[in-house]
């Protein structure tokens, strides 16, 4: 398809996998508020919760950030003049992905693990290092038959 073809599509259609990924973030977002604690239906929704989290940072940190040799992340073009700048450039989709998983470890260590959000925000947290050891493994590891 031809690059004139890709800029004729409307907005909503050029990022609608992400829309729909937030869209569905906040739904189990509702329903985990609104439904009783203890029912499997918000236990599910707390679940949904980091797993759709986790998913919209893979899709908008794959289209915005960079992490050089993993093929999952856009190819860097270009340098930068200063190495330290580069260095973050190359790494950012890790970076990002590693301080905001501080950020999650710190407020899990602040709240009772067996609370609502508590769960909520464990589960959360595995996510995180489960990406961040996705991003750093397929650096070098491949899958036969996965895009390499």
């Amino acid at each position: 398809m031809s690059r004139r073809r890709k800029q004729k599509r409307p907005w909503f259609v050029r990022h609608s996998l992400s829309i729909v990924a937030a869209a569905l973030l906040l739904l189990w977002l509702a329903g985990y508020l609104w439904l009783d604690p203890k029912s499997h239906l918000a236990a599910f929704c707390g679940n949904a919760i980091a797993d759709w989290s986790g998913s919209l940072v893979i899709i908008l940190g794959t289209k915005f950030l960079y992490e050089v040799g993993s093929p999952e992340s856009k190819p860097v073009r270009g340098r930068k003049p200063n190495p330290w700048v580069e260095l973050l450039r190359e790494h950012s989709l890790l970076i990002f992905i590693g301080v905001t998983g501080i950020g999650w470890a710190l407020l899990f260590w602040r709240m009772t693990p067996e609370s609502k959000w508590g769960q909520v925000v464990g589960n959360i947290l595995s996510e995180w290092v489960q990406m961040a050891g996705l991003v750093f493994l397929t650096k070098e590891l491949i899958e036969v038959g996965s895009k390499e």
